[in-house]
């Protein structure tokens, strides 16, 4: 039987699991706007179109976990930049989809570099391969998890 509070253990690892979550997008967000003018957001779709070329709309909403709104939103302000195009339906977001442009592929070839050397002196500096593996089994079951739930 659970009790209601979590333990102090797990209280401790679940604040610092969100403070740390929280100041890691803060500084991957202020790092991708001070070398490359992205946001975090927009490095996100930049990503994920470049993972899945020709990306159904739905899909991309699927793969990055947002909701429908966030997604129509951010796609309209990348447009507008001129990242990415979008082909199909104007009207069904299941049929449509969206690719990278020359200039979306140049915003992701000149963030990238940057983004990966901040991540990996932040979050794997020091981490051990077993440390590593233990982490990764522990957000795979997380996600998990989550997947059941939606």
């Amino acid at each position: 039987m659970y009790s209601v509070w979590l333990s102090e253990d797990e209280q401790r690892v679940w604040r610092n699991y969100l403070s740390m979550t929280g100041r890691l997008q803060a500084a991957m967000n202020r790092q991708l706007q001070r070398d490359c003018g992205l946001s975090l957001a927009e490095y996100e779709v930049l990503v994920a179109l470049d993972e899945r070329a020709g990306c159904r709309i739905s899909e991309l909403g699927d793969r990055l976990g947002w909701e429908q709104s966030r997604l129509s939103h951010q796609l309209t302000r990348m447009r507008t930049r001129g990242l990415l195009r979008r082909d199909g339906s104007s009207d069904d977001r299941r049929v449509a989809t969206v690719d990278l442009t020359p200039a979306g592929r140049r915003a992701l070839e000149t963030a990238a570099p940057g983004h990966a050397e901040l991540v990996r002196e932040i979050v794997f500096e020091g981490v051990t391969p077993a440390e590593l593996r233990a982490v990764d089994r522990w957000t795979t079951a997380v996600l998990g998890r989550l997947g059941e739930v939606q």
